[in-house]
């Protein structure tokens, strides 16, 4: 597409960015560029390559012109500069953190995180000399109160796994910038399609590409995607990225490339480095899925609203999370945070507590019972007992994750075949 491209619509983006009919085949399709190696040009060519002095094809730990196309199109639907794609969401993750963080430097992390994810910044990043303040977001001064001279990140769900939650990202990005440290988003369960964090003042963009983006429960991914719009040299908190690079002769990433900074650092020293690569084929079904992105988070969103209001309004329900409710605190929030929807994830409590929700679970035949969201199948979790499991009681709950709290992704399928699954399951669930 021609440089304007940022002046198409959505749906016309989802399908075109980044692809452009292959030179050598005319093929329309972006090919799965299935090679672990490029042929360079001659050996300067290969030189200039390994210098960072052009930029081209080395090998497919780093780049690969089948993901180069996905994180081309992730970027443009995101509103950034660039992107990086990875193995998982939690390799985006660590990614994201990589050339932020050093020994004895914390981040300032939401309490309303996916149960992996706080496994990871609570226990893992121990190991290397990295730690994580937990906070709840809606507590603004409690945020600020945990930005010291050594926090390097703060970090959040645009909307919260499991239950739903509607992150105040502006508000969350103004403390980041008067600490002067960039804000990450997990922008997973929103997807570009409701909510864009960089236009509310976020620094970084992950996803795990598992879910919504590629959407049919085929492969693992991952992604960061860059805003280019913070200043790695300004405060000397970012070696990695202001100062001299000894693996490249002294480069310095945030003076040679400006915004690109973090990107091309992703790729030349993080992929390098960590490996966390993403397979060309993985690439090939992410695009396929965000072809049609648009159409399936519209009918995602109206499924949602329909079952979360009838199940507010059974007996047999203690309290549902969607935020897409007037009964919910975020209701108003998302018409700034996520206008075209509350998303397809939340929870609600049975009445009857643990017992229930495991009868509950083994009693649908529609819903699969699946540790993953955003699937076009409609997906339950028992929360408290799988994907937040290791986790203590009071993190449980603060998470959104209580024993008597079971997780729906809404998929795609009619509402009213969902809504019955889900009546004759809770009929036998608190018989």
């Amino acid at each position: 597409m021609s440089d304007d491209t940022p002046s198409y619509g959505f749906d016309t983006l989802q399908i075109h960015a980044g692809a452009r009919p292959d030179p050598a085949t005319g093929a329309r399709q972006t090919p799965i560029y299935q090679t672990t190696g490029y042929v360079f040009r001659d050996a300067d060519h290969a030189a200039a390559l390994f210098n960072l002095q052009e930029v081209g094809y080395i090998y497919s730990r780093l780049t690969n012109p089948t993901v180069a196309v996905l994180q081309e199109r992730i970027a443009t639907l995101e509103g950034g500069v660039g992107a990086v794609c990875c193995s998982s969401g939690h390799a985006a993750q660590i990614m994201a953190l990589f050339p932020l963080m050093q020994p004895g430097c914390n981040i300032v992390v939401s309490t309303r995180l996916y149960g992996g994810t706080v496994t990871q910044f609570g226990q893992t990043i121990k190991r290397f000399g990295w730690s994580a303040k937990f906070v709840d977001f809606d507590d603004l001064d409690a945020v600020r109160a945990a930005i010291d001279d050594d926090t390097r990140a703060v970090f959040g769900e645009a909307i919260a796994n499991p239950g739903g939650y509607i992150m105040d990202v502006r508000a969350i990005a103004d403390i980041a910038d008067a600490a002067g440290i960039p804000l990450i988003i997990d922008n997973t369960t929103a997807t570009p399609y409701l909510c864009r964090p960089i236009e509310h003042g976020a620094t970084l963009v992950v996803h795990s590409t598992t879910k919504y983006l590629t959407g049919n429960g085929t492969v693992t991914g991952g992604c960061v995607v860059d805003s280019g719009k913070f200043d790695w040299a300004a405060s000397g908190k970012f070696p990695s990225l202001s100062e001299p690079e000894p693996a490249y002769h002294g480069l310095r990433f945030a003076e040679t490339f400006g915004p690109l900074a973090f990107t091309f650092h992703g790729i030349a020293v993080g992929l390098r480095d960590l490996g966390m690569t993403m397979n060309p084929q993985g690439a090939h079904y992410t695009l396929m899925g965000i072809e049609t992105l648009s159409l399936r988070m519209a009918r995602h969103v109206e499924n949602a609203e329909k079952i979360a209001k009838w199940l507010e309004a059974d007996d047999r329900v203690e309290f549902v999370t969607y935020a897409g409710l007037p009964s919910s605190p975020y209701f108003e929030r998302v018409k700034t945070v996520c206008p075209r929807g509350a998303g397809a994830l939340f929870t609600f409590a049975v009445k009857g507590g643990y017992e229930a929700c495991i009868k509950l679970v083994d009693s649908l035949e529609i819903f699969s019972h699946v540790a993953n969201l955003g699937d076009t199948r409609s997906l339950i979790i028992h929360s408290a007992s799988t994907t937040h499991r290791q986790l203590t009681p009071e993190q449980q709950e603060a998470a959104g994750a209580a024993p008597n709290v079971v997780r729906l992704s809404i998929g795609i399928e009619d509402a009213d075949d969902l809504i019955a699954d889900l009546d004759q399951a809770l009929s036998k669930a608190t018989a």
